[in-house]
């Protein structure tokens, strides 16, 4: 796991290559340490999620699960350390641009579902995988995937071990976005380009209200909405573009 920082910007790269990027407990924690420690700045305006290498992410490490002398419990700390890195994430109020450039299998796609915008090359592909080892959803893909592409479609993704080409799961909701695997890059640093030159704390708050929308009831939502509203109101920011747009 890679974290650096630059121009407002958080980037956080799977970096396992020889591995297909999948979590071990290692870099399960490696996630969840760089996740506290964006949240732990204010100057972080968008966080982009990549990886090196020719997969995007394999899901969690199948070898190192075998290798465990109690895989119940070695799964059960894994997924657990990278469900805490995840609601970390999906918490902070900055947002999550994922740039998916290959297979991103179980975790994987729980990975791009924790985005708020997700920009896939043509090369993408979408996989569950999990029932390929016996093993059931984790990382939010039961939690996420409904709200992303509707309950029936997450049934068949998730049942009948489909695989989704870039097309289809840009058609389906899955990603935001498609383009060549060359303009790649280009895509993500033009979206990522202008959160960060945005109003931050507006459109971080934007988007931690839209991913926490789904998650709760209505009057929590619109109580949070209230709170979060009034806090930006009161602050100078807001304050001066108020004044600004109320005197023209």
């Amino acid at each position: 796991m890679t974290l650096t920082f630059d121009n407002s910007v958080a980037r956080l790269r799977l970096d396992r290559p020889d591995h297909g990027n999948a979590f071990d407990l290692a870099s399960a924690i490696a996630f969840r340490d760089e996740v506290r420690e964006i949240g732990a700045r204010d100057d972080v305006r968008a966080i982009v999620l990549s990886s090196a290498g020719p997969l995007f992410c394999a899901g969690g490490d199948v070898r190192a699960m075998a290798a465990a002398p109690d895989p119940g419990a070695f799964v059960r700390e894994l997924a657990g350390t990278l469900h805490d890195g995840l609601v970390m994430l999906r918490g902070l109020a900055i947002p999550i641009v994922a740039a998916v450039h290959a297979t991103a299998a179980g975790a994987g796609v729980g990975l791009v579902l924790a985005a708020d915008i997700a920009i896939a090359a043509d090369t993408a592909k979408f996989v569950s995988a999990y029932d390929r080892i016996g093993l059931s959803p984790d990382c939010g893909v039961s939690a996420l995937l409904p709200a992303a592409i509707g309950a029936r479609r997450a049934a068949q993704f998730a049942l009948n071990s489909l695989s989704l080409d870039a097309t289809t799961a840009h058609e389906w909701g899955l990603v935001s976005q498609v383009c060549s695997d060359e303009d790649l890059s280009g895509a993500v640093e033009t979206v990522v380009t202008r959160l960060a030159a945005g109003h931050g704390p507006a459109l971080g708050e934007a988007a931690r209200l839209l991913r926490l929308a789904p998650e709760r009831g209505y009057a929590a939502q619109l109580d949070d909405e209230a709170d979060t509203i009034a806090r930006l109101a009161s602050g100078d920011a807001a304050g001066e573009l108020i004044k600004a747009f109320a005197s023209r």
